[in-house]
C-alpha cells in the first residue's frame, strides 16, 4: 500500500495518483467509452451506492410501515421512522468510526490527514470534535432527512405525491435509480455554493467546517439551515414519479454517503488490500481549501465553473488567489 515518495505530497500522509480525475459524464467530445466505463465502477462493483440501494430495497421490504397507517400523521410510524434511520447512521458512521479511529483497524494506511480527531478544542460543542459532530448529525441532519421522509410517506399514501411501480414502469425505475445520485450532485453543489455566501457561512455552513481533518461522523454535521438546505434535494419526488426505493435510496445517498466520503481514508484495508472504496480526496480538499470542489466527483460541475481543485500545488495556488478576490 505504499505510494511512491518521488510521487507524494509533502502536505498528505496518503492520496489517490495527482492529478484526480473527474466524471467523464460531460465532456466533450462525448466519450461513451470513458463514460460507460466509469458507469460500471460505480454501479457494477461492491460500493456505497451499491450498498445504500440495497439497504433501500431491505428496508422497503420488512421495515415500512403500511400505506393505510401513513395516511394519518402519528407519532408511532413517524417515531420508527426516525429510529430506523437513527440505528443505519449509527452503523455506517459509527462502524466506519469504530473501526478507522476507535480501534485505528488499519493504523494510517489510506489515511489523507495524518492528524488525529481533535479534543479540549474550544471550536466544537463539548471541546471535542468527535462529539460535537455526533450531536449535530443527529439532533440537527437527522432530524430534516427524517422529516422530509415523512412527509413524502404521507402525501405518497393520501395521494398527494406522484407514486409508480417497478413492474408497470420498469424503464424508469431503473433510469431513476441511475439519474438520483446525478441530481443530488447538482443540487448539492448548488446549495453548496450558496452556503459559502459569506451571511450564510457565518450563520451555518462554518459550523461543518470546523471540520479541517474530516472523520465518518462529520459527514453530515450541520447547522439546522444547513441540514434544511441539504436535505432538500428530495422534494423532489414531491414531483417526479418515483417509487419509495427511490425517496429511500436518495435519503441514503444523501444521509449515509458523507458518513463514507467524510471517513479521512481512501479505503478499507484487510489483509493487507483495500476491500472497499470509502473516503474522498475530492472533498477532502475542499475542507482543506475551502473555495473549492463544491460539488462532487461524479459530476464535473466544478469543472464546468471554474471552482476545480485536482489535488496539485498549482491548483492550491489558484484556490488561496481565488479565495483572497473573493474576500476583498
Amino acid at each position: 500500500m505504499a505510494q511512491d515518495p518521488e510521487t507524494k505530497s509533502r502536505i498528505w500522509n496518503h492520496h489517490p495518483d495527482l492529478p484526480i480525475p473527474v466524471s467523464p459524464i460531460l465532456s466533450w467530445p462525448p466519450q461513451p467509452l470513458a463514460w460507460l466505463k466509469w458507469i460500471s465502477a460505480y454501479w457494477l462493483t461492491l460500493s456505497a451506492v451499491t450498498v445504500e440501494l440495497a439497504l433501500a430495497v431491505v428496508v422497503y421490504t420488512w421495515f415500512q410501515p403500511s400505506w393505510d397507517e401513513m395516511q394519518v400523521l402519528a407519532l408511532g410510524w413517524a417515531a420508527q421512522i426516525w429510529l430506523r434511520n437513527l440505528i443505519l447512521l449509527l452503523l455506517v458512521a459509527g462502524g466506519l468510526h469504530v473501526w478507522f479511529i476507535t480501534l485505528k483497524g488499519q493504523g494510517h494506511s489510506l489515511k489523507f490527514d495524518a492528524r488525529d480527531q481533535t479534543r479540549h478544542n474550544g471550536h466544537f460543542t463539548f471541546r471535542n470534535q468527535v462529539a460535537d459532530n455526533m450531536f449535530w448529525s443527529i439532533a440537527s441532519s437527522l432530524s430534516f432527512w427524517t422529516l422530509y421522509e415523512i412527509g413524502y410517506f404521507w402525501a405518497a399514501a393520501n395521494g398527494y405525491a406522484p407514486r409508480i411501480s417497478a413492474v408497470e414502469h420498469p424503464v424508469w425505475f431503473v433510469l431513476w435509480l441511475v439519474l438520483i445520485p446525478i441530481w443530488s450532485s447538482f443540487h448539492f453543489y448548488w446549495a453548496h455554493r450558496l452556503l459559502h455566501w459569506p451571511p450564510l457561512y457565518k450563520l451555518a455552513h462554518s459550523l461543518h467546517h470546523r471540520n479541517i481533518n474530516i472523520g465518518p461522523w462529520a459527514g453530515i454535521s450541520m447547522h439546522p439551515v444547513e441540514g434544511a438546505l441539504y436535505f432538500s434535494t428530495l422534494l423532489v419526488h414531491f414531483v417526479v414519479p418515483s417509487h419509495p426505493i427511490h425517496f429511500l435510496f436518495h435519503g441514503y445517498v444523501n444521509g449515509l454517503n458523507p458518513c463514507v466520503s467524510h471517513s479521512g481514508f481512501e479505503g478499507v484495508v484487510a489483509r493487507n488490500r483495500k476491500r472497499l472504496n470509502t473516503g474522498d480526496f475530492f472533498h477532502q480538499l475542499h475542507h482543506r481549501y475551502f473555495e473549492c470542489n463544491y460539488g462532487t466527483a461524479e459530476m464535473p460541475w466544478d469543472v464546468i465553473f471554474g471552482s476545480f481543485h485536482d489535488g496539485s500545488e498549482e491548483a492550491t495556488r489558484a484556490t488561496r488567489e481565488r479565495k483572497k478576490q473573493m474576500y476583498t
